[in-house]
């Protein structure tokens, strides 16, 4: 009964019911101080040197990270961290992260085609080539890496350069905006699919003397990649802008299936539609905040994440309703927000800042582990990909995002 009456008020939190009370207090300082904080003990006492942050850290029943996490700054995290910053007014932390990105397209220890990887090492960025997470392992005598992390998959290089370009908007600094040029030339040259409907492939994956190229499409980067070159466009000094954002616009609308009323995934490697049980949150709803002039029928698409994602306090991650994404939750917080139901992104923040742990992060997950359905790199041989209860610096910046009403993929508020 308890949990059948709290489905209830959350059902009419999000469609924005009368019972449904908005925040009597922004949680954004909390989690800006949180962030901050992080920047001032991964860099030192250099305040002006770039650093990277790591992304994870150990749970509540954990005395330290799994070892091929335990160095990881994952590019995603921290591009959102920059952009977190931003909105928090900290442009000078915002800037070491972002100076950071810059030095890893310039240095990079095998590629002169200025990429970024999917993950680097957290802490301070010396000269030099910016080094990848890794560890020693100690049972084959080796100095072992992660095949996904020193990759370099498309939707993470369009983050990179998305916030960058929110720097690049908050300062007068001439470094940034070349930078995301860069990056989105990147993704027309080593990305772009020529087949139908269009769009850009995964990217490249492996260790550097083998990687090989990601042939699958994927709805959500396909979002990102559309929203730099909108950005682009609007800046109208790259013609490279245009062809990411028709391109990807073009895959876009092929993606919504019409009958459901939903996004679907993306492609297999071959050019088939991902089948409609593969479900992802980021997929459903990032097309309504990541394109411009949405046409009205996608936005269907958050009515269906609430009746096939929805858990108690928020949303899971896909179908199975294994447990609550505190990211994906932050990011439908945002969405409610754009789409005018300011009651229903405040209860949605309300449960994201109820999970924020003890570093002042906010938790991956409400507890245990959930299930995404995705493999997490190329040598996986299933559904590898998890959330843990663990506090998460991407999960803890979508926060900063919601609380504060800055969409990522614009650089503009939402209301």
């Amino acid at each position: 009964m308890i949990v059948q009456v709290f489905q209830v008020w959350l059902a009419a939190a999000l469609i924005g019911g009368p019972h449904a009370e908005p925040l009597a207090q922004t949680p954004a300082p909390a989690l800006c101080a949180s962030i901050a904080k992080h920047v001032d003990l991964a860099g030192g006492s250099d305040t002006s040197e770039p650093v990277l942050l790591r992304s994870y850290e150990p749970g509540p029943d954990e005395a330290s990270l799994p070892t091929p996490l335990a160095s990881s700054a994952f590019s995603y995290d921290n591009a959102l961290a920059i952009m977190a910053l931003v909105a928090c007014h900290d442009l000078p932390r915002a800037r070491r992260i972002a100076d950071a990105f810059v030095a890893a397209t310039h240095n990079d220890r095998t590629f002169t085609d200025g990429r970024i990887r999917n993950a680097y090492r957290a802490g301070p960025v010396k000269p030099g080539p910016v080094p990848l997470p890794g560890w020693w392992d100690n049972q084959q005598k080796i100095w072992a890496e992660d095949a996904y992390q020193v990759g370099t998959q498309t939707g993470n290089v369009a983050w990179v350069a998305l916030a960058l370009l929110t720097l690049d908007q908050a300062t007068a600094s001439q470094t940034y905006r070349p930078a995301a040029e860069g990056l989105a030339r990147w993704i027309a040259q080593h990305a772009q699919d020529p087949g139908e409907p269009g769009g850009f492939r995964g990217g490249m994956a492996g260790f550097d003397k083998t990687q090989t190229k990601l042939e699958w499409r994927s709805t959500e980067h396909n979002v990102d990649v559309h929203a730099l070159g909108q950005w682009l466009e609007r800046l109208g000094e790259d013609p490279t802008g245009r062809m990411l954002a028709q391109s990807s616009r073009g895959f876009l609308a092929a993606m919504f299936d019409e009958t459901r009323g939903m996004f679907r995934l993306g492609t297999v490697p071959g050019g088939a539609t991902q089948p409609p049980d593969r479900l992802a949150l980021d997929a459903l709803i990032w097309p309504l905040i990541g394109v411009a002039d949405v046409p009205s029928v996608w936005r269907r698409s958050l009515a269906f994440a609430k009746s096939h994602l929805a858990v108690p306090g928020g949303f899971d991650f896909n179908g199975d309703r294994d447990g609550l994404w505190t990211e994906g939750t932050a990011q439908a917080s945002l969405v409610e927000r754009a789409q005018g139901n300011r009651a229903g992104a405040d209860a949605l923040l309300a449960t994201v800042s109820s999970l924020r742990s003890l570093s002042g992060y906010v938790y991956a997950t409400g507890a245990g582990r959930i299930t995404t359905g995705i493999a997490i790199g190329p040598e996986s041989k299933g559904a590898d990909f998890f959330y843990f209860h663990r506090p998460h610096l991407g999960a803890t910046a979508w926060a900063v995002l919601a609380a504060t009403g800055l969409n990522p993929f614009t650089g503009r508020k939402v209301d």
